[in-house]
């Protein structure tokens, strides 16, 4: 295993205690059918499973990190291998997945395309009163919602320079033959476009809230997404529980 990965699990486990903080609390995993959607390297999906959760799932779509996700669980938590599946699968082209007691998603759907289809997938494959425990950012409008990787410099010039020039530069630099952003693994929704696919979804919002951080400079973030004209590009990220 690269030592980057083993970094990666490891700050995964932190961001797991922010995860379950703003979405209230850690739900009772005890004897539930989970759903770990974009497990990445696979700390969420391990620690529902060491939370008395009868079967866990992660699933992405990245063979990288799934193959880094089965070679752990392999060297370093035996105990769990029983419960615990790692699948390099697309929910969307897939049947495999019924009565789900829960999905949990962290940090992935602000790269998931045709979220509307996936969020319909999700209310199929979950049982009666199952839920949805989402948490992700930051938002595509945000200052850093390229994540970098548009390499656009300074605050919001990922929105600012207009795409095609930003892709020109990108295929110069890297001899890449990418057409969009979205090939960046981006899909640009809008704080709008989430409002819209929750709302639009078959599902019960039980909780919504956005802007969570531990920086002491998103109070300013904050204070400014509270007026309408910028809460588009001050809002950072979403925590919802959707209810079948």
């Amino acid at each position: 295993m690269k030592l980057h990965d083993i970094k990666y699990f490891e700050h995964g486990k932190i961001e797991n205690k922010k995860f379950w903080k703003r979405l209230g609390s850690i739900p009772d995993f005890k004897n539930k059918k989970v759903l770990d959607f974009g497990c990445g390297h696979g700390s969420l999906t391990l620690e529902i499973a060491a939370l008395g959760a009868q079967k866990v799932i992660g699933i992405d779509l990245e063979i990288d990190l799934i193959n880094f996700a089965q070679e752990n669980l392999d060297q370093n938590f035996p105990a769990l291998r029983d419960k615990v599946e790692f699948e390099l699968i697309d929910l969307l082209t897939t049947d495999k997945f019924k009565d789900i007691d829960y999905i949990v998603t962290k940090d992935t759907f602000e790269h998931s395309l045709n979220l509307d289809q996936i969020l319909k997938k999700f209310h199929q494959i979950l049982k009666k009163d199952g839920k949805a425990f989402v948490g992700f950012g930051p938002l595509y409008n945000f200052y850093n919602g390229d994540h970098g990787r548009a390499e656009a410099m300074l605050p919001w010039f990922h929105i600012i320079i207009p795409e095609k020039i930003l892709i020109k530069r990108l295929n110069k630099k890297y001899k890449k033959n990418l057409k969009i952003i979205e090939d960046l693994g981006l899909n640009k929704y809008s704080l709008k476009d989430y409002l819209r696919f929750f709302e639009e979804s078959k599902f019960e919002i039980i909780y919504f809230k956005t802007n969570f951080s531990d920086n002491p400079i998103s109070a300013i973030f904050n204070l400014l997404s509270k007026i309408k004209f910028f809460k588009e590009y001050c809002t950072y990220n979403i925590y919802s529980i959707l209810k079948k």
